[in-house]
């Protein structure tokens, strides 16, 4: 948000601040590890007129057996088909065996 205050008052100040911005998240990139975990890329851009001004990453990673009912449809969908039983069991014995 503070990038997003930043650039309106530059805007404001170059006296161009007719122009129309837009904040898009979007998730870009989503990798599926061969334990199961899925890795999640997400992309936040600011638009001016259809260009990005700018944008960050935020990065998250969702293991089997993670709770997914709030993630986008896309996220979902594969973690239905990746998130087995038999993967979340086998995850899950990998990470107490790493514990130990």
């Amino acid at each position: 948000m503070k990038q997003l205050a930043v650039i309106l008052v530059l805007l404001f100040m170059c006296g161009i601040a007719s122009a129309t911005l837009e904040k898009e998240i979007v998730t870009d990139q989503i990798t599926v590890l061969e334990d199961g975990q899925m890795q999640i890329r997400e992309v936040t851009r600011i638009l001016e007129d259809g260009k990005i001004l700018s944008y960050t990453y935020h990065r998250k990673v969702i293991v089997p057996g993670d709770d997914v009912t709030k993630e986008i449809t896309k996220i979902k969908d594969i973690a239905e088909v990746v998130h087995t039983p038999t993967v979340i069991n086998a995850y899950n014995d990998k990470r107490a065996k790493a514990i130990d």
